[in-house]
């Protein structure tokens, strides 16, 4: 039970309104170069988008990512980078273009929060393709933890690749 409120202490309220962990990808906010590092790394990026005030947000801070469990899976196996569905810092997309974070929002059509997008492990040939085909999953709102977990595994052990996420769920190792 110690264990759970240290990585629940871990979730910081920052002046922007959102929750931040520690081991979030510090990032100049250029998408090719997070893929790439975090590629050579042997991790995979995971894209979360937030905004203020979302209780589905704080949610997923202060109960799924303060799980030992949940939060050490990702944090070994992903770079996370937060962005905010509103918010107006310099993001460089795939393809070279440098949006506010609330367009890239619009181009990527996220419409909820937090939704979470995966991307390929390796950035070849993912700037020319159309935004939504650069993903290899998304989690669009809430999962409660175990599922929110088994969307980590999905796109680590690249379910996508046999079929849906809901196959994935029904059949984690076939």
């Amino acid at each position: 039970m110690m264990q759970s409120s240290v990585a629940r202490a871990e979730a910081m309220l920052g002046d922007d309104g959102l929750y931040h962990q520690p081991w979030f990808l510090q990032s100049f906010l250029d998408l090719r170069e997070d893929l790439e590092t975090a590629a050579s790394n042997r991790k995979r990026l995971a894209v979360m988008w937030e905004l203020r005030g979302c209780p589905y947000c704080r949610e997923t801070h202060l109960v799924n990512f303060a799980d030992p469990a949940i939060a050490g899976y990702i944090r070994d196996n992903f770079e996370v980078l937060q962005l905010n569905l509103i918010g107006s810092r310099k993001v460089v997309d795939f393809d070279g273009t440098e949006l506010a974070e609330r367009d890239l929002a619009q181009k990527y059509g996220i419409r909820f929060t937090p939704t979470f997008q995966f991307f390929p492990a390796t950035a070849d040939g993912i700037g020319g393709k159309e935004p939504a085909a650069r993903e290899v999953a998304r989690a669009p709102g809430y999962l409660k933890p175990q599922h929110f977990l088994a969307m980590f595994h999905f796109v680590r052990e690249e379910g996508y690749r046999r079929g849906s996420f809901r196959d994935f769920l029904e059949h984690p190792k076939g």
